[in-house]
Protein backbone atom coordinates (compact mmCIF):
# COMPACT_ATOMS: atom_id res chain seq x y z
CA UNK A 1 0.00 0.00 0.00
CA UNK A 2 1.77 3.66 -1.38
CA UNK A 3 1.63 6.10 1.20
CA UNK A 4 1.81 10.11 0.06
CA UNK A 5 2.72 12.97 2.33
CA UNK A 6 1.93 16.52 1.20
CA UNK A 7 3.18 19.94 2.86
CA UNK A 8 4.07 23.81 2.02
CA UNK A 9 6.64 25.55 2.80
CA UNK A 10 6.85 29.91 2.48
CA UNK A 11 3.26 30.14 2.57
CA UNK A 12 4.02 33.33 5.13
CA UNK A 13 6.71 34.88 3.14
CA UNK A 14 6.47 38.39 1.73
CA UNK A 15 8.68 37.23 -1.46
CA UNK A 16 9.93 34.10 -3.22
CA UNK A 17 8.39 31.06 -3.96
CA UNK A 18 5.70 29.15 -2.11
CA UNK A 19 7.04 25.48 -2.00
CA UNK A 20 4.77 22.32 -2.13
CA UNK A 21 6.63 18.92 -1.86
CA UNK A 22 4.98 15.29 -2.01
CA UNK A 23 6.63 12.23 -1.00
CA UNK A 24 5.52 8.75 -1.71
CA UNK A 25 6.16 5.20 -0.17
CA UNK A 26 5.17 1.56 0.38
CA UNK A 27 3.31 2.01 4.05
CA UNK A 28 5.86 -1.05 5.62
CA UNK A 29 8.28 1.61 5.17
CA UNK A 30 7.07 4.64 7.22
CA UNK A 31 9.58 3.02 10.37
CA UNK A 32 12.49 3.55 8.31
CA UNK A 33 12.07 7.17 8.01
CA UNK A 34 11.02 7.59 11.87
CA UNK A 35 14.31 5.72 12.23
CA UNK A 36 16.52 8.34 10.14
CA UNK A 37 15.02 10.80 12.75
CA UNK A 38 12.50 12.63 9.86
CA UNK A 39 10.18 14.85 11.96
CA UNK A 40 8.24 18.44 11.36
CA UNK A 41 10.83 20.16 9.59
CA UNK A 42 9.58 23.67 11.88
CA UNK A 43 11.75 21.37 14.54
CA UNK A 44 15.26 20.57 12.89
CA UNK A 45 18.00 22.66 11.74
CA UNK A 46 18.78 23.60 8.51
CA UNK A 47 21.61 21.94 8.49
CA UNK A 48 19.87 18.84 9.72
CA UNK A 49 17.46 19.44 7.40
CA UNK A 50 19.85 19.42 4.79
CA UNK A 51 21.23 16.03 5.52
CA UNK A 52 17.49 14.45 6.22
CA UNK A 53 16.51 15.74 2.48
CA UNK A 54 19.10 13.71 0.68
CA UNK A 55 18.31 10.53 2.53
CA UNK A 56 14.49 11.00 2.28
CA UNK A 57 15.15 11.21 -0.93
CA UNK A 58 17.09 7.83 -1.48
CA UNK A 59 14.41 6.00 0.89
CA UNK A 60 10.87 6.60 -0.81
CA UNK A 61 9.54 5.63 -3.59
CA UNK A 62 9.26 8.71 -5.35
CA UNK A 63 8.67 12.25 -4.25
CA UNK A 64 7.83 15.85 -6.51
CA UNK A 65 8.08 18.83 -5.80
CA UNK A 66 6.80 22.59 -6.96
CA UNK A 67 6.76 25.86 -7.07
CA UNK A 68 4.02 28.44 -6.82
CA UNK A 69 5.31 31.58 -8.15
CA UNK A 70 4.63 35.29 -7.03
CA UNK A 71 2.63 36.46 -9.57
CA UNK A 72 0.35 33.37 -9.38
CA UNK A 73 -0.24 33.78 -5.57
CA UNK A 74 -0.97 37.41 -6.47
CA UNK A 75 -3.47 37.05 -8.92
CA UNK A 76 -5.27 33.96 -6.45
CA UNK A 77 -5.80 36.83 -3.39
CA UNK A 78 -6.90 38.97 -5.44
CA UNK A 79 -10.12 36.60 -6.05
CA UNK A 80 -9.87 35.15 -2.57
CA UNK A 81 -8.31 31.64 -3.60
CA UNK A 82 -4.94 31.18 -2.56
CA UNK A 83 -6.11 28.00 -0.35
CA UNK A 84 -7.41 27.37 -3.94
CA UNK A 85 -4.82 27.57 -5.70
CA UNK A 86 -2.46 25.58 -3.15
CA UNK A 87 -5.43 22.98 -3.26
CA UNK A 88 -4.91 22.88 -7.25
CA UNK A 89 -1.01 22.29 -6.90
CA UNK A 90 -1.42 19.72 -3.75
CA UNK A 91 -3.63 18.36 -6.44
CA UNK A 92 -1.20 18.26 -8.92
CA UNK A 93 1.03 16.13 -6.62
CA UNK A 94 -1.31 13.79 -5.64
CA UNK A 95 -2.04 13.09 -9.44
CA UNK A 96 2.08 12.65 -10.07
CA UNK A 97 2.54 10.48 -7.14
CA UNK A 98 -0.77 7.78 -7.38
CA UNK A 99 -0.36 6.38 -3.98
CA UNK A 100 -3.74 4.93 -2.42
CA UNK A 101 -3.56 7.23 -0.10
CA UNK A 102 -2.49 10.89 0.52
CA UNK A 103 -2.38 12.83 3.68
CA UNK A 104 -2.03 16.70 3.45
CA UNK A 105 -1.18 19.41 6.00
CA UNK A 106 -4.67 21.37 5.73
CA UNK A 107 -3.94 25.42 5.38
CA UNK A 108 -7.90 25.66 5.18
CA UNK A 109 -9.53 26.42 8.81
CA UNK A 110 -11.85 23.11 7.77
CA UNK A 111 -9.24 20.08 7.08
CA UNK A 112 -12.57 18.06 5.69
CA UNK A 113 -13.55 20.61 3.20
CA UNK A 114 -9.60 21.22 1.95
CA UNK A 115 -9.50 17.51 1.97
CA UNK A 116 -12.70 17.33 -0.66
CA UNK A 117 -11.16 20.15 -2.83
CA UNK A 118 -7.40 17.85 -3.11
CA UNK A 119 -9.98 14.84 -4.15
CA UNK A 120 -11.67 16.66 -6.82
CA UNK A 121 -9.28 17.75 -8.33
CA UNK A 122 -7.11 14.65 -8.36
CA UNK A 123 -9.88 12.84 -10.16
CA UNK A 124 -10.98 11.21 -6.42
CA UNK A 125 -7.57 10.29 -5.18
CA UNK A 126 -8.09 9.44 -1.55
CA UNK A 127 -7.27 12.47 0.39
CA UNK A 128 -6.75 12.41 4.55
CA UNK A 129 -6.54 16.37 5.54
CA UNK A 130 -5.42 17.34 9.23
CA UNK A 131 -3.80 20.56 10.78
CA UNK A 132 -0.35 19.85 12.03
CA UNK A 133 -0.08 16.95 9.73
CA UNK A 134 3.92 17.72 9.44
CA UNK A 135 3.76 17.13 12.74
CA UNK A 136 1.42 13.82 13.03
CA UNK A 137 2.72 11.71 10.30
CA UNK A 138 6.22 10.98 9.49
CA UNK A 139 5.37 10.97 5.49
CA UNK A 140 4.42 14.46 5.79
CA UNK A 141 6.94 15.36 7.96
CA UNK A 142 9.14 14.13 5.32
CA UNK A 143 7.64 16.21 2.46
CA UNK A 144 7.99 18.78 4.97
CA UNK A 145 11.51 18.52 5.37
CA UNK A 146 11.66 18.55 1.47
CA UNK A 147 9.38 21.78 0.93
CA UNK A 148 11.39 23.70 3.52
CA UNK A 149 15.43 22.80 1.91
CA UNK A 150 13.71 23.65 -1.67
CA UNK A 151 12.70 27.26 -0.38
CA UNK A 152 15.25 28.08 1.53
CA UNK A 153 17.78 27.37 -1.49
CA UNK A 154 15.37 30.00 -3.57
CA UNK A 155 15.88 32.52 -0.80
CA UNK A 156 19.45 31.80 -0.94
CA UNK A 157 19.56 32.11 -4.56
CA UNK A 158 18.35 35.72 -4.27
CA UNK A 159 20.28 36.35 -1.33
CA UNK A 160 23.23 36.54 -3.35
CA UNK A 161 21.64 38.96 -5.36
CA UNK A 162 20.18 41.40 -2.65
CA UNK A 163 20.40 41.39 1.03
CA UNK A 164 16.34 40.48 1.80
CA UNK A 165 16.68 38.10 4.82
CA UNK A 166 14.11 35.04 5.34
CA UNK A 167 11.33 36.75 3.02
CA UNK A 168 8.81 36.83 6.29
CA UNK A 169 7.35 40.01 7.78
CA UNK A 170 8.95 39.16 10.92
CA UNK A 171 12.52 39.79 9.75
CA UNK A 172 13.41 43.57 9.66
CA UNK A 173 15.82 42.83 6.66
CA UNK A 174 13.16 41.46 5.05
CA UNK A 175 11.23 44.74 5.39
CA UNK A 176 14.23 47.02 5.03
CA UNK A 177 14.58 45.49 1.87
CA UNK A 178 11.44 45.77 -0.01
CA UNK A 179 10.52 49.41 1.63
CA UNK A 180 14.35 50.79 -0.06
CA UNK A 181 13.87 48.73 -3.27
CA UNK A 182 9.81 50.28 -3.67
CA UNK A 183 11.78 53.88 -2.74
CA UNK A 184 14.12 53.68 -5.46
CA UNK A 185 12.23 52.00 -7.78
CA UNK A 186 8.75 52.53 -7.77
CA UNK A 187 8.03 49.15 -8.80
CA UNK A 188 8.41 45.83 -6.56
CA UNK A 189 10.69 43.41 -8.00
CA UNK A 190 9.03 40.04 -9.35
CA UNK A 191 9.55 37.91 -6.58
CA UNK A 192 8.06 39.96 -4.20
CA UNK A 193 4.12 39.43 -3.17
CA UNK A 194 2.45 42.38 -4.27
CA UNK A 195 -1.05 41.22 -2.63
CA UNK A 196 0.98 40.45 0.86
CA UNK A 197 -0.77 43.30 3.43
CA UNK A 198 2.80 44.33 4.95
CA UNK A 199 3.82 44.84 1.13
CA UNK A 200 0.82 47.12 0.39
CA UNK A 201 0.95 48.89 3.87
CA UNK A 202 4.58 49.69 2.10
CA UNK A 203 3.56 50.67 -1.41
CA UNK A 204 0.94 52.95 0.57
CA UNK A 205 3.46 54.55 2.40
CA UNK A 206 5.87 55.35 -0.07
Amino acid sequence: MQICGIDDAGRGSMLGPLVIAGVSLEKKNLRKLTALGVKDSKKLSSKSRKILYKKIIEIVDDYYITKIPPRSIDASVKKHLLNNLEAKYMAKVVSKLDADTSYVDSCDVKPLRFGKEISMLSDGHKIKSYHHADSRFVVVSAASILAKVTRDKAIEKLNKIHNLGSGYPSDSTTVKFVTKYYKKNHIMPIFVRKSWKPVQRIMNKN
